[in-house]
């Protein structure tokens, strides 16, 4: 009931969004980042009765969305800034995202991940050639990444707030609606809000009707109680396989933009994104990592009826993973 009421009064509301976050400065932003960038394919799943057009995002340069993000805050830093090098926290796809960037731009960074990170994007974080600091838990992650800051003069790319990060991510809402037929709902995979909110500005403004509904795993429900609560939480209980998912706090830019842009929110299991992986691998031939899978964990479970006769859009937004882990996700979800 709750989740019901809270859907409609977000659909009642009159958006209003920052001017960071108009058209026009979004465009701005894609024409900015467009060299460092893949512009990627929408692909459309038409069977057995399903209408679904797939955002391959997981084929953007370094694996996921987050280069958007981490290409935006990098090229608006000053001479100064740039030279004194970056720093950022990250479960992987940021850290591997602002690695990416730093070396597109040939800025040095360094960049804090948990030790439970996947071993393929601590590698190929270094690979980008950034200098990689273990944490045991995120909150003492993000601790150290503002130690760091302050002692070494680096800018902090924040992994899921700030405008630019926002703007970046909303030039992937831009191609969505470049890209697609009409869209009656659009699924988000839903961590600290940075990807929905910046993809939820972008589409509202083009196509106000149509209807976003975030995803999150059953174990990092935070943007769900956030939006319930009506402020953002300074702290989430995280235990999820979908580690890119499990940002251990929500912050009051991306989340005052997502009270506007999201219609509602769906709660996914651990084994339906096993099960979402299997399906990709069988259906799709992708083998995604299951923050990669959840919309399709959601599209598969919980809203399967929900978006029968409905055109359909959905973000498949990673697919850093190892093949171990995969191969182990894959197997608990075809078992499950």
């Amino acid at each position: 009931a709750a989740r019901f009421f809270l859907l409609k009064i977000l659909m009642s509301r009159n958006i209003k969004l920052p001017a960071e976050l108009s058209l026009e400065s979004i465009r701005d932003t894609a024409e900015r980042i467009q060299p460092f960038i893949n512009r990627t394919p929408m692909f459309h799943y038409s069977e057995h009765g399903k209408d679904w057009q797939l955002k391959f995002e997981f084929l953007q340069r370094s694996g996921s969305f987050k280069a958007r993000g981490a290409l935006n805050n990098i090229l608006r830093l000053n001479s100064e800034q740039r030279d004194g090098g970056v720093t950022a926290v990250s479960a992987g796809n940021h850290a591997l995202a602002v690695a990416y960037a730093s070396s597109a731009l040939e800025v040095n960074a360094k960049v804090v991940m948990q030790s439970t990170a996947n071993p393929f994007r601590v590698s190929r974080a270094k690979a980008f050639g950034a200098e990689v600091v273990i944490s045991e838990r995120i909150d003492t992650a993000f601790e150290e990444m503002f130690r760091i800051a302050e002692t070494e003069g680096r800018a902090i790319i924040h992994p899921f707030e700030g405008y630019n990060t926002l703007q970046g991510t909303a030039t992937l809402g831009l191609e969505i609606v470049e890209q697609s037929k009409d869209i009656d709902v659009l699924l988000v995979a839903v961590g600290g809000g940075g990807l929905i909110s910046g993809v939820g500005a972008a589409v509202k403004q083009v196509h106000p009707g149509v209807e976003i509904i975030g995803v999150e795993p059953e174990g990092a429900m935070g943007m769900t109680t956030s939006l319930e609560k009506g402020e953002a939480l300074e702290k989430v209980e995280v235990n999820t396989i979908a580690d890119s998912l499990g940002a251990p706090m929500h912050a009051p830019i991306s989340f005052s933009v997502c009270q506007q842009v999201i219609d509602r929110t769906v709660l996914v299991s651990d084994n339906e994104m096993c099960q979402a992986m299997a399906w990709a691998a069988d259906e799709l031939k992708l083998a995604l990592e299951p923050a990669g899978a959840a919309v399709l964990a959601a599209l598969n479970g919980p809203l399967e009826k929900d978006t029968n006769n409905r055109s359909v859009a959905a973000i498949l937004c990673g697919s850093n993973i190892d093949s171990e882990t995969w191969s182990k996700y894959v197997s608990r979800g075809r078992n499950s």
